[in-house]
């Protein structure tokens, strides 16, 4: 395939996720399920696609530079030039002839030659002057902010939160790829069995520390693997399999999940109980509760029932003193994920934040007494803001102390690792995507008293 439908390729999927709100790493994974593209051309219109979105803020600052601010330019073709200088400023292995050709080819072809004249001129402009520096940036903040391409008000939250190192390196963290990891369904093979193949199949990989079901695969195309159309493992960040690791599941108990979808952790949660109890799994929304049964057929599990719900309404179907194990692992900002999903930074805002917060408070609030005395309960969001984590957590448990305390069995059952870790707070564990190469989750266990007062 020419590289020429590879980069038209590249630009579509960048306008639908920048302008039209499409998420891109679903848009991502379509799209090479669509194309019979090599491993080479997969890995680097993957690479075009969430470089350019990761790095559109410095992007356009560049853009300012060259483009005069009254000049009207269509928004396909911003993201063609956003496209050219990132290749141009952050990949080295690709000309810059090549880059302003393919280019100027795709500006003719979509629009006009006019077009291709001034998409022409500006990176021939790029080229003769090189990019401008950021020294010149007075604010300090938002000179942070846009050498590193997060929202300033982002960037402020963290420096107030964390420190501006620690800001910083979550910020770099984000900005790079991260390995994928997978999850090993034990109903069908071991772990030391599909590393094994892994490797016979040309894969790097080791063994995770998070989950003894975790395999980290460092390089080699998985997403076509006959392993993964068979079962035998499911594609999961790491710091989302350790949130069903703490669940301290047991055979044949009863447990809620209730914020299921895509299915990932409840397909866990049945398979850490082998097939045995039943896992109850609600979200809000029947499209994607059918993905959490179907995900569950494909992994051979039977013990999943799937329903759409808001979780909040839970206590209309079940009585108090149900459950064994509840898992709320709640809507929030997902700013931990931001590498995967990088549309994330630009789309929140604070407001966002404090709205969530308050859902999660209720979630906990409807969703803890369906839990059985001495059951336990895992909370979890995959976001770094204290907002949604430990203020959360530590409201509900001012509320409802006399019922519900942190499970002082939680902090011992940690790997060793996370447990002497810099994450530990009275309330949980903060895993930041910097951390551990993971994602950044916010994991911790609430264990429900047998005498409340």
């Amino acid at each position: 395939m020419s590289k020429y439908q590879l980069r038209t390729t590249t630009l579509e999927v960048l306008v639908r996720v920048g302008d039209s709100g499409a998420f891109s790493h679903l848009i991502i994974d379509q799209t090479l399920r669509k194309r019979s593209w090599s491993k080479q051309d997969q890995a680097l219109f993957t690479e075009l696609v969430y470089g350019t979105l990761q790095h559109k803020l410095t992007l356009n600052y560049f853009l300012q530079h060259f483009v005069k601010s009254n000049k009207k330019i269509e928004n396909w073709v911003k993201w063609l030039l956003y496209l050219s200088f990132y290749q141009m400023y952050y990949l080295d292995k690709i000309p810059d002839h090549a880059i302003i050709h393919e280019a100027v080819e795709i500006a003719k072809q979509k629009g006009h030659q006019g077009i291709g004249k001034f998409v022409n001129g500006v990176l021939r402009e790029v080229q003769r002057q090189g990019f401008p520096t950021f020294a010149q940036i007075e604010d300090p903040i938002e000179r942070f902010a846009i050498e590193m391409s997060h929202p300033s008000w982002l960037v402020e939250r963290w420096i107030d939160a964390y420190g501006e190192e620690k800001a910083r390196s979550i910020c770099l963290a984000n900005l790079q790829t991260k390995p994928i990891s997978i999850r090993v369904n034990p109903l069908k093979a071991t772990r030391e069995q599909v590393m094994e193949q892994l490797t016979i199949d040309g894969c790097h990989v080791e063994a995770s520390l998070f989950s003894k079901q975790g395999i980290i695969v460092e390089k080699g195309q998985i997403l076509s693997h006959q392993l993964l159309k068979a079962g035998a493992f499911s594609i999961q960040d790491q710091s989302s399999m350790l949130v069903v690791e703490m669940m301290d599941l047991k055979p044949d108990q009863q447990v809620l999940d209730a914020c299921s979808a895509p299915g990932g952790k409840a397909t866990h949660i049945g398979e850490k109980l082998n097939n045995t109890g039943h896992v109850y799994a609600y979200d809000l929304h029947e499209k994607k509760v059918n993905l959490v049964q179907r995900k569950a057929e494909e992994l051979g599990l039977i013990n999943i029932r799937a329903k759409a719900l808001d979780g909040r309404l839970l206590s209309n179907e079940y009585e108090r003193d149900t459950f064994d194990r509840i898992l709320i692992d709640a809507p929030c900002s997902g700013f931990g994920v931001i590498r995967g999903k990088p549309d994330i930074k630009y789309s929140r805002t604070a407001d966002d934040v404090e709205s969530l917060a308050q859902i999660q408070y209720d979630l906990l609030e409807k969703i803890a007494p369906l839990l059985k005395k001495n059951g336990k309960l895992l909370y979890s969001t995959c976001t770094i803001d204290p907002t949604e984590n430990e203020a959360v957590m530590t409201e509900f448990l001012m509320t409802h102390h006399q019922s519900f305390e942190i499970d002082p069995e939680f902090f011992e059952q940690l790997p060793e690792f996370l447990a002497e870790g810099q994450g530990i707070s009275p309330v949980g564990l903060q895993i930041f995507p910097d951390d551990y190469n993971s994602d950044g989750f916010f994991i911790t266990r609430l264990r429900r008293k047998q005498d409340e007062g």
